[in-house]
């Protein structure tokens, strides 16, 4: 079962508490998505480890529940 919008914000919301998230389905079949996140937390981190920060919010369910997501950090 596909994860929504809504689960995959509170994923990032809750491992990154003060991330500001947009989420967008990107073919409108509720299995490939894009996030963008900002937030404070990534200041001084390269892009990999800011982007590692965001998947292991989802504790192994990428690529199973949550099939794809194209992902944007912005440190603020």
């Amino acid at each position: 079962m596909p994860m929504s919008e809504e689960q995959i914000k509170q994923f990032i919301i809750d491992a990154i508490p003060d991330a500001n998230v947009e989420i967008v389905d990107l073919k409108g079949d509720g299995d490939h998505y894009s996030a963008t996140v900002k937030s404070k937390s990534f200041y001084g981190k390269t892009r990999v480890e800011q982007h590692k920060m965001v998947y292991d919010a989802f504790k192994g369910q990428m690529g199973s529940e949550l099939h794809a997501l194209k992902l944007k950090t912005i440190s603020e």
